[in-house]
């Protein structure tokens, strides 16, 4: 089944069948976790679940909280085959989490990364900026959030180039020689929203560099809570990006390491998207049952990918709305939605909003 939906386009599934797929992969996954992880048997007995018993939907099936991956390493496979370990995004003196990902889960991780964004990009590599520096992948084993981030959409790039040096600078020269390069082609930029804002686009309002990216496409993600606090809005960063540079496509991206690969991409209209391989549910706080469309909750996610580690269905810390299902303007099927904030006291996450935290 999970390889059907890998020959599925993204956005394809309408509500009754994708709820249909989902139930059955989660609940395999449900059962094979139970098997392999004798940290998550043991949460689920002392819960009363057992596999066996039949759900009608995964709304039904148990979740974890996110935060529980900073406690335990959760992971479904044997030492001998964990081919990569990811850490969440933290701050000095916070813990992060440890995701252990076997051959299985990251290639699965790639492949539907590269299936979700083809969607917005097309197929065709592109010339590619990316707004970081190159010491972010200093670890190739061990990677934190925000290199698995570059490294991960780094593949959609046909020749890369870092905006930054490992001063966080913004390289100027090698900048514009690369945009001479490629006059007339289309531009992909990725990076995280909080360095965007502060080492790309105030570099360019500072300085004389003129970059012509009318014709180009962002995609950004990482937070937005510090730039929320400096009154920074998707709007007024979206202005700021065109008043700089012309650049007109941008969209923002909803995703986190203990689900790496199912990121919720901003569509057209200014909605975040649930593809054919994740799902996002709001749960009340105060009960944890299921909003109504509409209704501000807490976000659940489910994922179909994780096999290595329990990340397939995780209670977040993040808070939002969900406006609606398989009718968005933009065309695409499934749930699209806002995010309105952090549930109060939680800690930060967000890639850019952990290295915001450096600064005053």
């Amino acid at each position: 089944m999970l390889n059907e939906l890998f020959n599925t386009a993204p956005y394809a599934l309408a509500r009754a069948e994708k709820e249909k797929t989902l139930t059955a992969l989660l609940t395999r996954l449900t059962a094979h976790h139970y098997e392999k992880c004798r940290e998550y048997r043991a949460m689920l007995d002392g819960y009363g679940f057992s596999p066996r018993r039949p759900v009608d939907s995964y709304y039904d099936l148990p979740f974890l909280p996110v935060r529980l991956f900073k406690e335990l390493t959760l992971s479904s496979v044997g030492a001998d085959e964990v081919f990569k370990t990811l850490t969440s995004s933290g701050t000095t003196g916070q813990a992060v989490s440890k995701i252990c990902l076997d051959r299985i889960t990251a290639a699965n991780q790639q492949k539907a990364l590269v299936k979700i964004i083809s969607s917005f990009l097309g197929s065709a590599r592109l010339p590619l900026i990316i707004i970081d520096c190159p010491s972010v992948l200093k670890n190739r084993h061990s990677f934190s959030a925000r290199g698995a981030g570059v490294l991960g959409f780094s593949i959609f790039g046909a020749e890369r180039i870092y905006a930054l040096d490992d001063d966080m600078n913004l390289r100027v020269d090698a900048l514009a020689d690369f945009l001479r390069r490629h006059a007339g082609e289309r531009i992909l930029l990725f990076g995280f929203t909080f360095l965007i804002w502060r080492h790309f686009y105030a570099a360019l309002q500072e300085s004389a560099l003129s970059l012509d990216l009318t014709d180009g496409i962002m995609i950004h993600g990482g937070g937005w809570k510090k730039l929320s606090d400096q009154r920074v809005s998707p709007a007024v960063f979206k202005a700021g990006l065109q008043a700089v540079c012309g650049l007109e496509r941008v969209h923002d991206y909803y995703g986190m390491a203990e689900q790496t690969g199912c990121v919720y991409v901003e569509c057209e209209k200014g909605y975040l998207h649930a593809s054919v391989f994740s799902d996002i549910i709001m749960r009340r706080p105060s009960d944890l049952k299921v909003c109504a469309f509409g209704e501000k909750g807490v976000a659940e996610v489910v994922s179909v990918l994780p096999h290595s580690y329990c990340g397939h269905a995780l209670l977040t810390e993040d808070e939002g709305v969900i406006v609606g299902e398989d009718d968005c303007a933009c065309g695409r099927k499934g749930k699209y939605f806002t995010l309105t904030g952090r549930i109060k006291a939680a800690e930060l996450r967000g890639c850019g909003d952990t290295y915001a935290a450096n600064f005053s």
